[in-house]
């Protein structure tokens, strides 16, 4: 295994990016998530509002008696909401940078596969210019001829929204 270097704002990050992925779909586009980020996959359920939030936090759900922040990943991409049979709510744990863990859903089109990824099919985040924030994106794979777009879960949600989610919900 080696340790690649991708874009992550003014200091690049080091991140060993081989492993196994759970890759889900939105706006028929891949994406992966971390296996070891995903703690299950839910059939899409009633969510509670929460006030105050960015429109892309649709709320919370009550999972086996814990209260779970809910992000569509659509909204959150700048994608229209749509939902659709197969669309479901992956339940994540996401690090702060205070270091500690919460458990987040995110709603997404559909789950697709888990793929086993090594170096050679993972290529750094391409440079769309000082303009495009990427630093979410660990990087790009090229799997059976498709690409799927690698996910830092921990930065895809800003982390003054997790923050605030986790005060209101007492994660």
């Amino acid at each position: 295994m080696s340790t690649r270097a991708t874009p992550g704002g003014p200091a690049a990050r080091s991140t060993d990016l081989t492993g196994k992925y759970l890759t889900v779909v939105l706006h028929r586009e891949a994406y992966g998530i971390a296996v070891l980020k995903v703690r299950e996959i839910i059939r899409l359920q009633k969510i509670t509002p929460i006030p105050h939030m960015p429109p892309y936090v649709k709320g919370v759900i009550n999972l086996r008696g814990r209260v779970i922040p809910v992000v569509d990943l659509r909204l959150k991409f700048g994608l229209e909401a749509v939902i659709a049979e197969r669309t479901c709510i992956i339940v994540v744990q996401v690090k702060l940078a205070s270091e500690t863990t919460v458990q987040m859903g995110l709603i997404v089109d559909s789950v697709d596969e888990v793929v086993n990824l090594n170096d050679s099919e993972i290529e750094p985040t391409p440079d769309f210019g000082s303009r495009l924030n990427t630093e979410y994106i660990l990087g790009i794979a090229k799997v059976k001829g498709t690409v799927k777009t690698l996910l830092d879960i921990d930065r895809v949600v800003a982390p003054e929204t997790v923050v605030s989610l986790a005060r209101h919900t007492g994660s």
